[in-house]
């Protein structure tokens, strides 16, 4: 090999060189792949549901119904403690509408 071969070799750009700096033609993009997880993904958070509680007008419903807001920020495991209470108020708030009236003290005079 000659000097002048081996300053040509140094100097001029390979085949492979000269199609680098070429633009290639853009295709067009296709939808996008979706990236894939880089391990196993755990479980999710609490979520708000976003349940619309709409008022009943009767004060000791509404607030049982609002307790409902508490088991949004809790997990599932936290759900029966907070849907349990509010049952049990809300079956209470209904007994109480069956029950005869209590007489106040002027209320039974002869």
């Amino acid at each position: 090999m000659t000097d002048q071969a081996a300053e040509t070799r140094a100097g001029a750009p390979s085949a492979a060189d000269a199609g680098a700096g070429a633009e290639a033609p853009v295709e067009p993009a296709g939808p996008a792949e979706p990236a894939e997880p880089a391990g196993p993904a755990g479980p999710a958070g609490p979520a708000p549901l976003g349940v619309v509680r709409t008022p009943t007008g009767h004060a000791g419903v509404d607030a049982h119904l609002a307790r409902l807001a508490d088991a949004d920020h809790l997990t599932a495991d936290g759900h029966v403690e907070v849907y349990e209470d509010v049952h049990r108020g809300l079956r209470e708030a209904l007994t109480a509408l069956d029950a005869p009236p209590v007489p106040g003290p002027y209320d039974n005079r002869s």
